[in-house]
């Protein structure tokens, strides 16, 4: 009998695929089934890839009747479901990027991260809802609506990764793809109580690229281990995208390394680490329930004996450097005059385009400078900590039909993205940061923990986040399936399911 998904992480699948106890087509079966039973609600996915999948997960049987321990060689996530987020491109899958502008586009090759998915076993079960080009922190689009948050279906699960997020919560595949230009996997992580990971910039290829050097594509799981685990799969470096030039492939010492073990033995190293303790970017501060909750994820890993030591605002707030460079950049990739079509873009991100057609080379290469100034005050920083930590997110998950929350941050010519400057100031930086789950807060909602590193000391971000799961497990709570929040449902045990 196959189990609830929602407790499926890749080893417990492995183990299970392994001594034939539960088959890779059941457990995909499985998979789609929970997915029915949410996608009414949820609105998680654009594209459902249920005929393919089935055919695919058929083969991983085949293979593994035919080979035993041999077909895991160089596919550690044979038979595993996963889905993409509707930005990266997938071979003979639409890739719709949220727009009505490319409902019917279907690629002829898949991304890097999706073909190395993809030659590692995964199975790829469809793709995910997202902003319209992903340029808000939201989930509404056009082409099919908000995405809702599986605890609270009346609020945003955050975006633009908003699918991914809300699909893994509640166990619909073992693991998904965000990006992240601006918080788009952090954000919904912490939104929806999982683990999403931006690793450093260019660790994962970026295709097609992006030259705002802003955006990264990472992971978002329910484990530590199952994103050490993704990530690894789907780092190297690609000619597609310049800045994944001399990057080291992998995670865990080079393709042929052992990610979970890695991971396992660099928690079991850590000791002593310099945590940096921020209580705020900026505005808007977190309200003091979430501010609270996420400190006491801190407290876990002071005691384990690393320092937590607060420090105040260590830069200034870049936001009207972002908002520059994402404007001007939303504006370059529209081909055209945006009026022709103002009919079928998000009113939102029509705006942001106005703005950026009106920006100057001046103003742009202004932003630029901010931004150097920002990463060589970050890499400075790093040299007195090890890591920083902070709230993921300051504000609670708003209304699903929105794109910011109800009161607006006014920091410069947007509002926009101006509500998270703990996430984006990080994607200006290209530091890694994982948000892991913190708790719930006092109206029972997730809550984030973000880890911050230095510039490619990605494990050390993931070894850290691993000490505090091991500690402060999250796995025995999840959301019900209901149209009203509920309080988290304990686990059963084994037997009883």
């Amino acid at each position: 009998m196959a189990p609830d998904p929602r407790f499926a992480d890749i080893r417990t699948l492995r183990a299970r695929y392994a001594d034939g106890s539960l088959l890779p087509s059941e457990h995909v079966a499985a998979t789609f089934e929970l997915l029915e039973q949410w996608e009414p609600y949820l609105g998680a996915f654009i594209t459902v890839a249920r005929e393919r999948a089935t055919a695919e997960a058929a083969g991983a049987d085949r293979l593994l009747h035919r080979h035993g321990a041999a077909a895991w060689r160089d596919r550690p996530l044979l038979g595993m479901p996963v889905s993409v987020k509707d930005l990266t491109p997938t071979a003979g899958l639409r890739t719709t990027r949220g727009s009505l502008l490319h409902a019917d586009t279907v690629p002829g090759r898949d991304a890097p991260a999706v073909a190395r998915l993809r030659a590692a076993g995964a199975v790829v079960i469809g793709k995910t809802n997202t902003s319209e080009g992903g340029w808000s922190a939201a989930s509404v689009n056009r082409l099919q609506g908000p995405t809702r948050n599986p605890w609270d279906l009346s609020r945003t699960p955050g975006g633009s990764s908003a699918g991914a997020a809300a699909s893994v919560a509640v166990g619909v595949g073992v693991g998904a793809t965000g990006t992240d230009g601006a918080g788009s996997i952090r954000i919904p992580a912490a939104f929806c109580g999982v683990v999403g990971f931006k690793p450093s910039l260019g660790r994962i290829p970026y295709v097609p690229q992006s030259p705002e050097e802003l955006s990264h594509l990472g992971p978002l799981t329910r484990t530590v281990a199952d994103t050490a685990l993704l990530t690894h799969v789907m780092s190297g470096p690609d000619v597609r995208d310049p800045l994944s030039f001399g990057l080291p492939a992998g995670l865990a010492g080079g393709p042929g390394g052992d990610p979970a073990g890695d991971l396992e033995a660099a928690a079991g190293r850590l000791r002593g680490l310099r945590i940096g303790w921020i209580p705020s970017l900026g505005e808007p501060a977190p309200q003091p329930g979430t501010a609270a909750v996420a400190r006491r994820a801190a407290e876990v890993l002071a005691a384990r004996g690393h320092t937590v030591e607060e420090i105040p605002p260590p830069f200034e707030d870049p936001y009207p450097a972002l908002e520059t460079i994402l404007a001007a950049w939303e504006a370059a990739g529209h081909a055209g005059d945006p009026e022709e079509v103002a009919d079928r873009l998000d009113p939102g991100r029509l705006e942001v385009i106005r703005h950026g057609r009106g920006l100057g080379a001046v103003r742009l290469a202004r932003a630029y400078g901010v931004r150097g100034r920002l990463r060589a005050e970050a890499q400075a920083l790093m040299e007195r900590y090890d890591l920083l930590a902070m709230p993921t997110v300051a504000v609670a998950p708003f209304a699903a039909e929105r794109h910011e929350p109800p009161e607006p941050v006014r920091k410069g010519a947007l509002s926009w993205l101006a509500w998270a400057p703990e996430a984006y100031t990080f994607n200006l930086t290209g530091q890694p940061a994982v948000s892991v789950p913190a708790g719930l807060s006092p109206e029972g909602l997730p809550v984030g923990l973000q880890l911050v590193g230095a510039r490619h000391a990605d494990r050390t971000v993931l070894a850290a986040a691993r000490q505090l799961e091991q500690d402060r497990p999250w796995h025995h709570w999840y959301p019900a399936l209901t149209q009203q929040r509920q309080q988290p449902q304990q686990r059963p045990e084994e037997g009883a399911r």
